[in-house]
This record gives C-alpha cells, sequence and structure tokens, in this order.
C-alpha cells in the first residue's frame, strides 16, 4: 500500500465516507499477505516509498495474477517487468485499464501521478535495438511518478545527434543511458553533465559484446566522473533508481490518489 492510499483512507474515515471496521479491515494485511506461492509485501510502499514490483519472468501466469490482485487490491499502483504477451493478455482481462507497453514487456496499473514543475529524467539511448531496455526504464521511471523525456537512438557512431541534445542533457535531474556493443555512451553523456548518470549495459552485439559483458566492464571502468551501472538489460533498476534521485532533487508532495 502506497502512503497515499493509506492517506486517503485516513481521509475517508475522518469524513465519515468509511467506516473504522473497513479500515481495520483494509490495513490488516499490513505489513504482509501469505498467497502460499508467494508472499506479498504490501509495507514496502510505506518504506520504501513505491510498492513491490512483479518480476513476470519464472512466474506462471496465475502466480502473477494472485499477486498482482494482492497489490491492487491496497490501491496501486502495479507495476509488472518481463511480462510475455500471453501474461499481458491475462492481466489486461482482469485489469482492463491496464497500460501494457509491449517493447519494454511491462504491465502497470494506476501510476503515481507526475510531478507537476519538477524537473524530470533523461532515458537516453545509443540504438534502436537497445529500445526494449530503455523503455522498460521509462516506464518504471513514469509508474513511480517521475516525469521522463526520451533521447533516442543517439549513440557515438553518430555524435553529432547527442550534441544536438545537449540542453535536454544537462536540464534532467537524472540520466539513464543505454547502450550495448562497446558501451561508450554513459562515458560520453558523463563528460556533459553534472548530474548522476545511471548506465544501463544490454546485450545488444556481435560476438565479442559477450552478452553485454563488454558493454558492462567498459561502463564500469569509465573515466567519466558521476557514473554508476546496474546490471546488463535491467532498465527497471535503472529506472527505479532514477525515480529515487529525482525524488531527492524534487520531493513529492502525495496526494490523495490511491
Amino acid at each position: 500500500m502506497h502512503p497515499t492510499a493509506v492517506r486517503k483512507l485516513l481521509h475517508q474515515l475522518r469524513d465519515g465516507q468509511t467506516s473504522v471496521d473497513e479500515v481495520v479491515r483494509r490495513l490488516a494485511s499490513l505489513p504482509f499477505e501469505d498467497l502460499s506461492e508467494a508472499v506479498v509485501d504490501h509495507h514496502r510502499g510505506l518504506r520504501c516509498g513505491f510498492p513491490e514490483v512483479i518480476y513476470g519472468a519464472g512466474k506462471t501466469i496465475d502466480q502473477v495474477r494472485q499477486i498482482f490482485a494482492s497489490l491492487a487490491a491496497g490501491g496501486g499502483p502495479v507495476l509488472v517487468t518481463r511480462a510475455e504477451p500471453d501474461l499481458a493478455a491475462a492481466l489486461l482481462r482482469e485489469f482492463p485499464d491496464a497500460q501494457h507497453n509491449q517493447a519494454a514487456r511491462t504491465v502497470a496499473w494506476r501510476p503515481l501521478p507526475p510531478d507537476d514543475g519538477a524537473g524530470f529524467i533523461a532515458v537516453v539511448a545509443a540504438g534502436t535495438s537497445d529500445l526494449p531496455v530503455a523503455e522498460e526504464a521509462r516506464v518504471t521511471a513514469e509508474t513511480m511518478g517521475s516525469p521522463v523525456r526520451t533521447i533516442y537512438d543517439v549513440g557515438v557512431a553518430g555524435l553529432h545527434r547527442l550534441l544536438g541534445r545537449v540542453e535536454d542533457l544537462q536540464s534532467a535531474n537524472a540520466l539513464v543511458v543505454v547502450a550495448g556493443m562497446e558501451g561508450a555512451l554513459p562515458s560520453v553523456v558523463g563528460g556533459l553533465v553534472s548530474r548522476p548518470v545511471i548506465a544501463v549495459p544490454t546485450s545488444v552485439g556481435y560476438g565479442a559484446n559477450l552478452g553485454g559483458i563488454t558493454a558492462l566492464l567498459g561502463m564500469l571502468t569509465s573515466c567519466a566522473s558521476g557514473v554508476s551501472v546496474v546490471n546488463i538489460d535491467n532498465g527497471f533498476g535503472a529506472g527505479y533508481q532514477a525515480s529515487l534521485i529525482h525524488r531527492l532533487a524534487a520531493p513529492r508532495q502525495d496526494s490523495d490518489h490511491a
């Protein structure tokens, strides 16, 4: 349950729109709910500022559906990553107002409303082949309520494309930079900005890319200051981290969204 959902519930109690018994029932599942095959952490939104996220890979459709329904009962938001088409279709049948991003392989339900006038996160991708990872980062950050600007297909093979977007790069509160091949783009971006850069190596590339290891090692040995690195193809982790940084730059004023 997200803090805004708790606030709304308490406001409803104060205003006579719900009963004490209903509030007790809603809060009874805190801090967790045992679904037998999964133990849902309903307290994570209060501790960490965003509810538990469902990693769809390796789970059955029914397992994800049960976890999703449990989280949705808390008011949302709910985010599923690595959602293949059959899983996404099953969730959309039950939650038709959820949003499926096929490229990112995500399903999002009731994302937090975006901050107004609080800056933005830039998600930068070297090539079109990197877009699935970049889109996962974008959807994650937006579901967490962070405004995002995308700067796509600006890899180092055509550096003038990146230099044409320097103003956006330098205005962002945090930047997620996604690249495969040799992974050079985050170092270039890190040399242009005074904000945190989160580098995401992808598994895009020919043989010596080694499934993203070459890009990972290149980013870890970046000579640009201010560059940190997440795991290969981990757009989710980068988007989440960027959103936390964005909140430090522009703290949220929680509303009654639930």
